[in-house]
């Protein structure tokens, strides 16, 4: 997606694949980071601020990104600890992960779930997570949106 217009971008895939490889080629999200190759971006944040995260996934994803957790009994271990006493969590435009997760926090703790297509959002809701606010757009333009006034402040 074009962050400025919001329309889909030509072979917009391409830049996500290239991302992929120069994090593959730094050996770590943390090391593209530290040298410059990514210098902006939810993961940049997450790493410039020290922040735990869990990364999750199977070898049919993109890459996989070197520290991608593929047995899945470890990656939700790993999700219980990273969400030991979290008050909210958003959940980001990977459907299979933000039902997983969804499904795991209590429901006290308030959960964004955004992502383009309304099935995802609708599932999470419908899977009894009640306390999930839903917001159906393109991942980048949210956080856009989100970015702006807080940056301001």
């Amino acid at each position: 997606m074009d962050l400025e217009t919001g329309r889909p971008t030509h072979e917009g895939h391409r830049n996500h694949m290239r991302a992929i490889a120069r994090v593959y080629r730094s050996g770590s999200i943390a090391a593209a980071v530290e040298t410059g190759d990514v210098g902006s971006g939810i993961m940049y944040e997450v790493i410039r601020r020290k922040l735990p995260y869990v990364l999750a996934g199977s070898l049919r994803d993109d890459g996989p990104l070197p520290e991608t957790v593929t047995d899945m009994i470890e990656a939700q271990e790993r999700y219980e600890q990273v969400l030991q006493g979290a008050t909210a969590v958003l959940l980001l435009s990977s459907m299979l992960h933000a039902i997983a997760v969804g499904n795991m926090i209590p429901s006290r703790v308030k959960t964004i779930c955004v992502d383009i297509n309304p099935a995802v959002v609708a599932k999470l809701s419908d899977r009894g997570s009640a306390q999930a606010a839903s917001v159906v757009t393109d991942v980048g333009l949210f956080l856009r949106s989100l970015s702006d006034p807080l940056a301001r402040r």
